[in-house]
């Protein structure tokens, strides 16, 4: 016969049902949701392969370098200084590249790291209402973050990071600049034997992005005035004024489980609730099994998936409306890894995540990592 114990009962319940019912909590008759309204939009695409294939249950687990980027407070948990690189595939032949080194410092208790992503495509035509076919121009877009993160261990429970970075942005001949914080918070524990842990984070915090550039600045001749004739002048410098843009900020609240685990080996379950300034409230979990040392070899490795709810994906409330069934797809997370580490604690780690983007199509995420 199986038993369970009340504290594991009740952990399972908040596993399941928190995503569901703090986002069933928020409702308004007024959709006033700020689609389409921030900027600098990739820094909502994560940095690893681990991070896309968890989702956003990955905050409670981030203790690797990638923790840098997703949640700084998990960060303060590593062990060992290390470096890692990334390469996201995403969706019309865009690429994010992203890179960071991290380590320990005060005896272990802290943790600094620095990161720096960049985003974006190259050579794209120019179109215009007259000249459909081409005006024989060409644009680019390139935006890059740099970072620096310090995390510190308070207690044996609790953790806190926050992160500090740049944002620049350069759409064809404008470009802006912003300032943001990451804040995050890390709690673990031990719940019936086995590690629990909860994160908070505030990601995206910041100035305003504004463009300016060489493209907003015209010549303008005067209009003539009725009954003036044709009365010459020169043309005056002018520049258009853009509006300012919010940076894409995300709240996130995440909580994992070890429902297995033994010397070498977990089986972690995940849930997660966020709301971006830019979506509905949504909601997520994930799983991940992680073995290290399989059979007695220096290998080890894991495997990992995760499905998000994406509220934006309603953009129709039409009567008859279906939905694509891309779209309903869209979420839908998978991924694994693998690493060996040597006795002399060097370690190499490889992992790969693949997830459905829609209509829009699918996305790939390649990661390397080395600890030392």
């Amino acid at each position: 016969m199986i038993r369970f114990r009340a504290p594991q009962v009740t952990l399972f319940a908040a596993l399941v049902g928190m995503p569901a019912s703090m986002a069933a909590q928020i409702v308004s008759t007024a959709d006033n949701t700020g689609y389409g309204t921030t900027a600098a939009e990739f820094l909502l695409l994560g940095a690893t392969a681990r991070g896309m294939a968890l989702g956003g249950m990955y905050s409670a687990i981030a203790t690797d370098i990638g923790g840098l980027n997703a949640n700084p407070g998990a960060t303060a948990l590593m062990k060992r200084p290390g470096a890692m690189g990334s390469q996201l595939q995403w969706v019309g032949d865009t690429k994010l590249n992203w890179g960071a080194v991290a380590m320990p410092y005060g005896g272990g208790s802290s943790v600094i790291g620095f990161q720096i992503g960049t985003f974006g495509f190259t050579d794209q035509p120019v179109y215009t209402p007259q000249q459909t076919d081409g005006t024989g121009a060409f644009y680019s877009v390139s935006e890059q973050f740099v970072a620096m993160t310090l995390a510190k261990n308070f207690s044996d429970r609790f953790s806190v990071g926050i992160t500090t970075k740049g944002v620049f942005d350069k759409l064809g001949d404008v470009s802006g600049s912003a300032f943001a914080i990451d804040f995050g918070t890390h709690f673990h524990s031990q719940l019936a034997g086995k590690s629990v842990r909860f994160a908070f984070t505030l990601t995206n915090l910041g100035t305003e992005l504004k463009y300016n550039g060489q493209a907003l600045r015209h010549k303008i001749v005067r209009d003539s005035l009725p009954g003036d004739g044709d009365v010459g002048s020169l043309p005056q410098q002018a520049q258009y004024e853009t509006s300012p843009f919010a940076l894409p900020t995300m709240f996130r609240v995440a909580l994992a489980y070890d429902v297995l685990s033994t010397k070498d080996a977990r089986l972690t379950l995940g849930s997660e609730f966020n709301q971006m300034r830019t979506n509905k409230a949504a909601y997520g979990g994930g799983a991940e099994f992680a073995a290290d040392k399989v059979g007695g070899t220096p290998f080890g490795f894991a495997l990992r998936g995760s499905w998000t709810s994406n509220p934006s994906l309603a953009y129709s409330t039409e009567p008859g409306y279906v939905m694509p069934d891309k779209d309903k797809k869209q979420g839908f997370a998978v991924g694994g890894g693998v690493n060996i580490m040597t006795k002399g604690g060097f370690a190499v780690g490889f992992d790969y995540a693949w997830k459905q983007v829609g209509t829009l199509g699918n996305a790939s995420f390649y990661t390397f990592s080395l600890g030392w």
